[in-house]
């Protein structure tokens, strides 16, 4: 299972690592490929880039932990002006310049900061694996979209041939009525056949209309010319091959594990609140007393130093600690709890996706026939009626059949495609290093937490956050134009 699991995780999803790689630097004009889609979405799209901004976040929780830890040096100094000197003290000064140094590093606290810690260090795995999961569901929206452009396009492009079918078809039957040969009967019949297609048409123009536009929001560009997408490769066999490697590799249940892992470490931080903390210190302060004591005061000038071990131990907190770890523990019973929770919804969209691939599979080899035998029947009845032997009502209906046909088989590839995408982002397998891309192409969370992990200075930060996701509001507003050949 494990060599299994490696192999399908190296599969390069949908092209070559040169196809991709060239796609990061220059998109083409002519056509928009699935991979140039995905790629432009995993460098632009609003849902990643805020992610990620999100797992940096995720990462300063490990500099925070350690900080309490670490040495606390804090100084402090004032200046004092006697306002109003007191009647009865003959040696107070008149002014006093006073500085004070404090050093304290902690020895033993608990337990708290070491499980902090390690808490910390859990959730920045959770976070990545979480990271992963957004990676998989912005992707499974992008071929949803893509594939729907594609569909909406042949949808609009048969319902534009229909309606001029149709009104060829009623301009000869008017012809037809001239000479006597139909009735107004067959007329109506054409005229409301073709006011129903023009509807349908307009429906399929918004449709694809909505379809751009959702493109748009996800891809972050218009889609031009979209090319049919390659195959998917190493598709499962069977639905239990499939949730096997969606329970070893998805990365909704790898994040869940990991907080279920994280909150037995706050439960440890819980118990700490109750143990004894040891430090140690040294403090020194200076005091000056700027000739203010007086000619009888021997000297101006007041310095002292001290060091020394603190000990802590807490006797009564009024029930607190005790209630802390009984919290953290039902953190803990509810994280097992969505742990298994995720799982099971895993392995329902990995059994529902395979059959909703495999059900499309079918529909797809069942519309090519009815396709087929539908033009067949058209050219039949087109014929008949030329004879006498069908009326028009036929032919509308033959022609009715003939476009059902055709939207459901373009339908069916559309769902067919998406699925088997679910699919594979079910099994954990939809991600951006399945695309094959070049290392330097794709986002690596790991960078920025080796960069904080260690911080140590008090002062810094980053550049001022500046957007990664491209605006859309400067593309232009989409129509339902397509080329001649978007039905095939």
């Amino acid at each position: 299972m494990k060599s299994l699991s490696i192999a399908v995780r190296r599969f390069a999803l949908l092209g070559t690592t040169a196809v991709l790689a060239s796609a990061a630097s220059v998109y083409p004009a002519a056509a928009e490929t699935l991979q140039t889609a995905l790629l432009k979405a995993y460098q632009s799209n609003p849902t990643l880039t805020g992610a990620r901004a999100g797992q940096r976040a995720t990462d300063e929780n490990v500099p925070i932990q350690k900080a309490a830890g670490r040495p606390n040096l804090q100084a402090s100094g004032s200046y004092t002006e006697s306002i109003l000197k007191p009647t009865i003290s003959f040696t107070s000064p008149q002014r006093t310049a006073n500085a004070q140094a404090q050093l304290s590093v902690p020895i033993y606290s608990g337990g708290a900061v070491k499980n902090g810690v390690r808490g910390a260090k859990t959730r920045v795995e959770a976070g990545r694996a979480n990271l992963r999961a957004t990676e998989a569901s912005v992707f499974s929206q992008v071929v949803a979209a893509y594939m729907d452009v594609i569909r909406d396009q042949a949808i609009v492009s048969l319902n534009r041939a229909n309606v001029g079918v149709l009104d060829v078809n009623l301009q000869a039957t008017n012809d037809r009525f001239e000479v006597g040969d139909l009735t107004r009967t067959d007329i109506a019949q054409s005229q409301s056949r073709l006011a129903l297609a023009r509807s349908d048409l307009q429906t399929a123009e918004a449709n694809l209309i909505r379809s751009r536009e959702n493109y748009i929001a996800l891809v972050g560009d218009v889609p031009d010319n979209l090319e049919t997408p390659p195959p998917l490769p190493n598709l499962p066999q069977s639905p239990d091959l499939a949730v096997q490697v969606a329970v070893a590799d998805n990365p909704d249940i790898l994040a869940a594990k990991k907080t279920r892992e994280a909150a037995v470490y706050d439960v440890k931080v819980a118990r700490a609140a109750a143990k004894p903390t040891v430090s140690v210190f040294t403090q020194g302060g200076y005091t000056n007393y700027l000739d203010t004591l007086g000619d009888r005061a021997s000297s101006q000038i007041n310095e002292t130093a001290s060091a020394g071990v603190q000990l802590n131990l807490p006797l009564y907190q009024g029930g607190r600690p005790a209630a802390q770890v009984r919290q953290s523990q039902a953190f803990e019973s509810q994280s097992i709890e969505r742990e298994i929770e995720t799982e099971r919804s895993v392995i329902a969209q990995a059994r529902a996706a395979y059959a909703s691939w495999q059900a499309s599979l079918q529909t797809i080899v069942s519309s090519q026939s009815a396709v087929d035998a539908t033009s067949l029947s058209l050219e039949g009845v087109r014929a008949e009626n030329s004879v006498g032997s069908r009326t028009i009502l036929d032919i509308l209906n033959a022609e009715q059949e003939a476009l059902n046909a055709r939207v459901q088989l373009v339908s069916a590839r559309r769902n067919a495609y998406v699925a088997g995408f679910t699919l594979l982002a079910a099994m954990g397998h939809a991600e951006a290093d399945d695309l094959g891309l070049e290392a330097g192409v794709l986002y690596d969370p790991v960078q920025n937490y080796d960069r904080v992990k260690n911080k140590l200075l008090d002062w810094g930060g980053d550049p001022r956050p500046q957007p990664v996701a491209t605006r859309t509001v400067d593309t232009p507003a989409q129509n339902a134009m397509v080329a001649p050949d978007a039905a095939k």
